[in-house]
C-alpha cells in the first residue's frame, strides 16, 4: 500500500515554489503580528482580523489539489486558523472541529486515500497509522492536541486518552505506559512528546503550553467528575493536580475552591476553610468562595463569623456585580473554554445581593437577633415594594423560602421587636394576596394514579400540583390571621385577638381530606402537618385569650380540641389543667395534671425529634403558645392531691 501511495504521490501536481514560499511568508507575518499585539487593549479585535486572515490563507492553499509539500504548511495554517476562530469568539467549540476533519481528509487526499466515511475517531486512528511521512508528523500532532482539546471540552475523555494514547504510540511503542496508582488520562497526556516547532511555520499557541492546558483540564474535569461522585479522595488529588497546573488566576481560585467544598464533604471543615481563603487570596472576586466559606461556618457553629462573611458577601456582590467570564489576554485556547460542567457551574453559582441580604436576615431571626433581622427584613421586602421581585431569585429552586414566607418570617422579627402593629399589617398584605388563590373547599383526595406533570389548563382545585400549591396559599393565609391574632393579644386586645383566631380557624375548615390517607400523605404530609400545627396554635392562642375575658367555659373546649389534635402537647395540657382548676373542677385538673406529669419524657422527646422542622415563620407563635411556669397551681395541685390521699386514709 506504500508504494502505491508513493506511485499516486508522484503523479500529482505539486504547487509552484514561489506560491509556498508567499504562503509561509504571510503565516509567519500573521503569527508575528499576533505575537505584538496579543498583549494589546485591542486583543478582541486583532483576533477576529487574524482569523479572517487566516482563513483567507487557508483557502488560498486549499484552492489546488492535496499535495506532500504545501500539506505541513496547510496543517499549521489550520491550526492557526482554528485558534483565533476560538479566541474571537472567547469559547471552545462544541463538538467536532470541521476544520480538522477537512484537514485529515485532505492528508488522505494526498496519499490517494479516503476516509469521507469514517468517524473522527477512526479517522485519526487511520492517518496516524498510514502516514509516517516525518515532515507531516509535528503538524499532525498539533492538531491532534487541538482536537483532544475539543473533545475534552466535550467531555470525551475516553476519545482523548485513545488519540494520545496514538500519538505516543507513532513516536514510540510503549512510551504512554501507565504505572500503577496513576491516573491513566493524565499519564498519557504527559508521556506524549511535544514535538519542536520549525522557525518557518510558527504558532499562534505553541503546542507545548496547549498540553499543559490539557492536563490542567484534565485534572480538573476529572475531579469535578469524582467530586460528583462522592469518591472525595480521588477528587482531593485530582483537583491538587490541577492546582499546580498551567492557568490564570481565575481558574486556580476556582479550583482551591472546588478543594474546599470537597473536603468539607469530606467532613474537614477547617481544611475546607484553609482552600477557601486561598481561593480568595489568589481572586477575591471569586465570591462564590465566600458563599461556601459561610456555609462551612455555619456548619462549625460559629454564627458570628457567619454573619462577617454574609455581610463581607453582601458588600462585595453591591460594588462588584459578577462578570462574565473574560478570556486571557495571552492564550487563544485556555482552560476556562475547556471546564464547563453542570457541577461546576452548580458550585461557583452566583449569590444575587437581594438573596444574601434575605440570608442575613434568616440567620440573623434564628439566631434571635431581633433588630437585626428586622432590619434585614425590611430592606429586603422594600426591593419587592419597588418592583425589582423579578430579579430576586426565591422561586428559581436556590432552597429560599416562597414570597408569602419571607413576608411571615418578616411579621413573625417583627412582633418579637415589640412592632405589633407593623407585624398586623405586613401579615394583612399576605392575606390579601392569597385569599383569591384558596377554594372555598379544598378538597384533597387520594389518587390512584397521578400524571408527572400536571395537565394543560388544571385549576387549583385540579390535580395534585393544584391541591399542594393550593394549601401551601391556605396555610400563608392562615398564619398570617395566627401572627395577627398573638399581635393583637399582645397590644392587649383581646376581642379582636379572639377575632383573629377564629378566623384562622375558620380558614382551616375549607380543607377535607378524602380517601384513606395513604396517597395524600406521601405526596402531601409536609403541607398537611403545617395546617395540623396553625391549628393547633390558633386554638391555644384563642383559649388563652378566652381566659383573659373571663370566658372560662370556651376556653376549656379550645383547650381539649387542642390535645385531640395533638395528644400529650405540654402548652395544651397545662392550660387544660389551668382551666379546669379556675373552673373549680379540681378533680378533673388534678387527674389531668398527674396524666401529664406521669406522661414518659422519653416518648414524647422521641415523637417530637420525628416532626419535620417548623417553618421559621411558626417558631414565634410557638413559643407564644408555651404555657408560663406556674409554682403557686403546681402547690395548690399537690396541696390538694395531699388532702384527697389523707382522707382516703381515714
Amino acid at each position: 500500500m506504500a508504494a502505491a501511495m508513493k506511485r499516486r504521490r508522484g503523479k500529482e501536481p505539486e504547487p509552484a515554489r514561489g506560491c509556498l514560499q508567499a504562503w509561509a511568508a504571510h503565516s509567519r507575518a500573521l503569527v508575528g503580528r499576533w505575537m505584538t499585539a496579543r498583549c494589546g487593549a485591542e486583543t478582541r479585535q486583532v483576533r477576529r482580523q487574524q482569523r479572517d486572515e487566516f482563513r483567507e490563507l487557508l483557502l488560498s492553499i486549499r484552492g489546488l489539489p492535496a499535495a506532500l509539500p504545501a500539506l505541513p504548511l496547510e496543517l499549521t495554517v489550520l491550526y492557526n486558523s482554528l485558534l483565533c476562530t476560538v479566541g474571537a469568539s472567547d469559547s471552545a467549540i462544541k463538538g467536532e472541529a470541521e476544520g480538522i476533519r477537512q484537514g485529515l481528509l485532505r492528508v488522505l487526499e494526498a496519499y490517494g486515500a479516503c476516509g469521507q466515511d469514517l468517524g473522527m475517531e477512526k479517522l485519526w486512528q487511520k492517518v496516524l497509522q498510514e502516514v509516517t511521512v516525518e515532515e507531516l508528523q509535528a503538524p499532525l500532532h498539533h492538531l491532534g492536541a487541538l482536537q483532544a482539546a475539543w473533545w475534552l471540552a466535550a467531555g470525551r475523555l475516553g476519545s482523548v486518552a485513545g488519540l494520545f494514547q496514538l500519538l505516543s504510540t507513532a513516536e514510540g511503542p510503549g512510551r504512554a505506559h501507565c504505572s500503577e496508582g496513576q491516573n491513566k488520562l493524565l499519564s498519557i497526556i504527559k508521556a506524549w512528546r511535544v514535538p519542536p516547532e520549525r522557525a518557518s511555520l510558527p504558532l499562534v499557541q505553541s503546542a507545548k503550553d496547549l498540553k499543559e492546558i490539557l492536563c490542567t483540564a484534565a485534572a480538573f474535569l476529572q475531579g469535578l467528575q469524582e467530586l460528583e461522585a462522592g469518591n472525595f479522595p480521588t477528587a482531593l488529588g485530582l483537583l491538587q493536580e490541577a492546582a499546580g497546573g498551567f492557568c490564570s488566576k481565575k481558574i486556580l481560585a476556582q479550583i482551591y475552591t472546588c478543594l474546599g467544598c470537597c473536603a468539607q464533604r469530606m467532613g474537614k471543615p477547617q481544611t475546607a476553610l484553609q482552600h477557601l481563603k486561598r481561593a480568595l487570596q489568589v481572586d477575591f472576586q471569586c465570591l462564590p468562595a465566600l458563599s461556601h466559606v459561610v456555609a462551612v461556618y455555619r456548619e462549625l457553629g460559629e454564627t458570628d463569623v457567619e454573619m462577617q462573611a454574609l455581610t463581607l458577601l453582601y458588600e462585595a456582590l453591591g460594588k462588584n456585580p459578577p462578570s462574565a467570564a473574560s478570556s486571557s489576554p495571552y492564550f487563544l485556547m485556555h482552560t476556562e473554554l475547556l471546564v464547563h460542567t453542570p457541577v461546576l457551574t452548580s458550585l461557583l453559582r452566583h449569590h444575587h445581593p437581594s438573596e444574601v441580604k434575605y440570608l442575613l436576615a434568616q440567620r440573623c431571626l434564628q439566631d434571635g437577633r431581633v433588630t437585626d433581622a428586622v432590619e434585614h427584613y425590611l430592606d429586603f421586602l422594600s426591593l419587592l415594594q419597588e418592583g425589582l421581585q423579578q430579579q430576586v431569585p426565591l422561586n428559581c429552586g436556590l432552597g429560599l423560602p416562597r414570597i408569602p414566607e419571607v413576608f411571615l418570617e418578616a411579621a413573625s422579627a417583627l412582633e418579637q421587636a415589640g412592632r405589633h402593629q407593623d407585624a398586623i399589617t405586613v401579615c394583612e398584605e399576605v392575606i390579601t394576596r392569597t385569599t383569591d388563590l384558596i377554594p372555598r373547599v379544598l378538597r384533597v383526595e387520594e389518587r390512584l394514579e397521578q400524571p408527572e406533570c400536571p395537565l394543560p389548563g388544571a385549576g387549583l382545585a385540579g390535580g395534585l400540583p393544584s391541591q399542594k400549591e393550593s394549601l401551601c396559599c391556605l396555610a400563608w393565609r392562615a398564619a398570617g390571621y395566627l401572627h395577627q391574632g398573638w399581635a393583637w393579644a399582645k397590644l392587649g386586645e383581646s376581642k379582636e385577638a379572639v377575632t383573629q383566631f377564629s378566623r384562622c380557624l375558620s380558614d382551616l375548615l375549607r380543607v377535607q381530606l378524602h380517601g384513606s390517607g395513604v396517597r395524600w400523605t406521601e405526596n402531601l404530609q409536609a403541607e398537611v402537618e403545617v395546617l395540623q400545627k396553625i391549628r393547633l396554635l390558633s386554638l391555644i392562642g384563642r383559649g388563652t385569650q378566652f381566659l383573659e375575658l373571663g370566658r372560662h367555659k370556651q376556653a376549656l373546649l379550645d383547650f381539649q380540641h387542642s390535645l385531640q389534635i395533638s395528644p400529650g402537647d405540654p402548652a395544651a395540657a397545662s392550660y387544660l389543667v389551668q382551666t379546669l382548676w379556675k373552673l373549680n373542677r379540681k378533680q378533673e385538673a388534678a387527674a389531668q395534671w398527674q396524666k401529664f406529669c406521669q406522661g414518659s419524657p422519653g416518648e414524647n422527646g422521641e415523637q417530637q425529634g420525628q416532626e419535620r422542622p417548623l417553618p421559621l415563620y411558626l417558631v414565634s407563635c410557638l413559643e407564644q403558645a408555651t404555657f408560663p411556669h406556674s409554682e403557686p397551681l403546681a402547690r395548690s395541685i399537690q396541696d390538694y392531691l395531699g388532702a384527697a390521699a389523707q382522707d382516703t386514709s381515714s
